[in-house]
């Protein structure tokens, strides 16, 4: 399992500077990858463009873009430049968003998601793979286009699948996917049982698993969930989330994420790993002073 760091899942309030900072960091510590939100701050797939140039080895990714206001073939011309830049380390994740950033804030339909992004890998996979374009379906009609991005491999793209829909489209079509207030029995029984089931069907190998949960190294253990709860409050009342939080059982963000100790943390990120998560993402909480580092430092000694 690789492991890696998010960035901007509780908001970004830093420099590009510090972003990029963050990254070499997260790359000196050893781990493997750097997923950054596109939330609304920085522009994901243009910040990875730079962190790419900016660091060496570690894999860069997006949690996750949303597709709505970006065209597929504008989508796969950034997503291409961007790998390019990072000599063909970048994932691309995307994901629906939310009915009230698409629909309510934004002013796109939000009516018949799946469609959507249904359509939306029709066009953005085969760009990404350097093929032509031919499709007309309902949302998007793409003909004759085909981009060639010097120094661009295959993009993979994993998908924000959090319902059986998009499950079934992320094992099918895609290369995995990319969750988020998904608890360890939620990943096992659902997400990873339908992803690889979905990917088999269709003859695929088995798909990343891209789990993000928030983590902090800490001995105040309450401290820390509040503080939790507190940054994530917004998480546990968008509809997606939520179905898989009452899924779990959970409360709230605070119920799902990963506090404790180097044994409590060591044995959670093993427990995922068992159960197929390829890709462990940490958001990790700077609960206190000192938090952020010290699980930064004690996730590199899980690669030592």
């Amino acid at each position: 399992m690789r492991i890696g760091v998010m960035i901007g899942a509780d908001g970004t309030r830093a420099t590009i500077d510090d972003v990029v900072g963050m990254a070499q960091n997260v790359e000196q510590a050893g781990l493997d990858d750097v997923w950054l939100s596109n939330i609304f701050s920085f522009d994901a797939i243009t910040t990875l463009g730079i962190i790419g140039r900016e660091t060496k080895r570690i894999g860069v990714g997006t949690a996750v873009t949303p597709t709505y206001p970006r065209h597929p073939t504008a989508l796969a011309q950034q997503a291409l430049t961007t790998a390019a830049a990072a000599n063909n380390r970048f994932v691309l994740g995307i994901g629906l968003s939310h009915k009230v950033v698409i629909e309510d804030m934004l002013g796109f339909s939000y009516d018949k998601p799946a469609r959507h992004m249904r359509e939306y890998l029709n066009v953005l996979i085969p760009l990404l793979h350097g093929e032509a374009v031919a499709f007309n379906g309902e949302h998007y009609q793409v003909n004759g286009v085909q981009l060639d991005i010097p120094g661009a491999d295959n993009v993979p793209v994993v998908i924000a699948g959090l319902g059986p829909i998009m499950l079934k489209l992320a094992g099918e079509v895609a290369d995995g996917t990319n969750t988020w207030m998904v608890g360890p029995k939620t990943m096992e029984g659902h997400i990873i049982k339908q992803l690889n089931g979905a990917a088999a069907a269709a003859g695929k190998p088995d798909p990343k698993v891209v789990g993000g949960f928030p983590i902090a190294l800490t001995s105040n253990i309450d401290a820390a969930k509040a503080k939790i709860a507190e940054n994530l409050t917004i998480y546990g009342q968008l509809p997606s989330y939520r179905a898989m939080l009452d899924r779990e059982g959970a409360a709230g963000p605070a119920d799902i994420a990963i506090v404790g100790d180097e044994n409590r943390l060591r044995g959670e990120i093993k427990r995922l790993e068992d159960m197929g998560v390829t890709h462990f993402n940490a958001a990790i909480m700077d609960v206190e002073d000192g938090a952020y580092a010290r699980t930064l430092e004690f996730l590199g000694s899980m690669r030592g």
